[in-house]
């Protein structure tokens, strides 16, 4: 592994083109980190900002990044071109909410048909989808996640504090016109807010053939609850969907770490990401960048590098970009440290800021 890496270092010291780093690293991810994972997808959050403010993802009052601290789009682009010059086969693009991004369709079109890109995904909250889904899958977007904590207009409104739930469902009903590969909605549940809202979600995924997914809640950033007095685990979540649906398990994946169960007669998967009641983080193939160029190894760790001054200083050179990126596989931790009982949340920066 050293010698490989040292041989891309000096090639990528000389040329600069991610096609051509392509062809050499074609054959094996030159991202393999201390503990023998390979990383071969990442989340790129392109803005911290959202036309939502959901409780469980940041305050109310949110202060974020003046412009020129955030990367531009060809900045983004030139990012992914890299990554996947070094063996990343796939790349969500994220947020904040990605699709208020001004002129955010032009990375999609610029990154979407890349050679050894096999999947361009995006999570949204589903407000810009009404106007955009067509474009998105035109662009090369092949699966697309959206938001989905609650079916009641009113409380739907509480959870996001500014939400319609109206133009969410709109997005939803494009997104299946535009015929995306997958759709799926990413429900938090929480308890005594949205907990009993479990089936209808399900049923409603049903109706509409399309996936979903329960995740625990993150303990990222300081909200205005305590992460344990909401927590609701995927075990009890499952039990109760169990009493109403023939879950069947199985070892579906697509590349991130949820697990999925057939509901027999339908369309639907039912997917859990449980960070609490059962860490995934020995088959962990990710690592997240920010909208500041920050390159996080771990969701729930501080591990990073900036990234940023690197495509700001060596804007005609990728190799000092390409040896950043590979060197940061020795850092990349174990796993996360969540502990809901800490007062304190894990990790101080909010979920919109890493990217969702």
């Amino acid at each position: 592994m050293k010698d490989l890496e040292s041989n891309i270092s000096t090639y990528a010291s000389k040329v600069s083109s991610p096609e051509i780093m392509l062809a050499r690293a074609s054959s094996s991810s030159l991202l393999v980190d201390q503990f023998g994972r390979k990383v071969d997808y990442i989340r790129l959050s392109i803005t911290d900002r959202c036309d939502f403010r959901c409780v469980y993802c940041m305050s109310e009052d949110m202060t974020f990044l003046p412009r020129e601290e955030v990367l531009s789009l060809e900045e983004c682009a030139r990012l992914v071109k890299v990554f996947v010059s070094l063996g990343v086969a796939k790349v969500r693009i994220t947020g904040g909410e990605p699709l208020v991004r001004k002129n955010a369709l032009w990375l999609f079109e610029e990154i979407g048909h890349l050679p050894g890109l096999r999947e361009l995904v995006v999570t949204t909250n589903g407000s810009q989808l009404e106007h955009q889904a067509e474009a998105l899958k035109q662009a090369g977007v092949r699966r697309i996640n959206i938001s989905l904590d609650s079916l009641d207009a009113e409380r739907f409104r509480k959870i996001t504090r500014v939400g319609d739930l109206s133009k969410v469902l709109r997005g939803i009903a494009a997104a299946k016109k535009a015929g995306f590969e997958n759709i799926k909605l990413n429900t938090v549940l929480m308890r005594g807010v949205n907990d009993d809202e479990a089936l209808s979600l399900l049923n409603f995924a049903i109706e509409q053939q399309i996936d979903i997914v329960y995740i625990e809640e993150m303990p990222l950033g300081e909200v205005d609850h305590t992460r344990d007095s909401t927590y609701v685990s995927n075990d009890a979540t499952l039990k109760l969907l169990q009493h109403h649906h023939m879950l069947v398990s199985s070892a579906e994946t697509t590349g991130g770490p949820a697990k999925y169960w057939r509901i027999p007669g339908t369309r639907s998967k039912v997917g859990f990401i449980s960070p609490h009641s059962h860490n995934f983080c020995e088959t962990c193939n990710r690592v997240r960048i920010t909208c500041k160029g920050e390159l996080y190894l771990c969701l729930g760790q501080e591990d990073r590098v900036d990234l940023m001054p690197l495509l700001r200083n060596h804007q005609d050179d990728d190799g000092p970009l390409v040896q950043a990126i590979i060197d940061s596989m020795r850092i990349k931790p174990k796993g996360h440290d969540f502990d809901l009982r800490r007062a304190e949340p894990a990790v101080v920066r909010f979920m919109s800021h890493t990217g969702g």
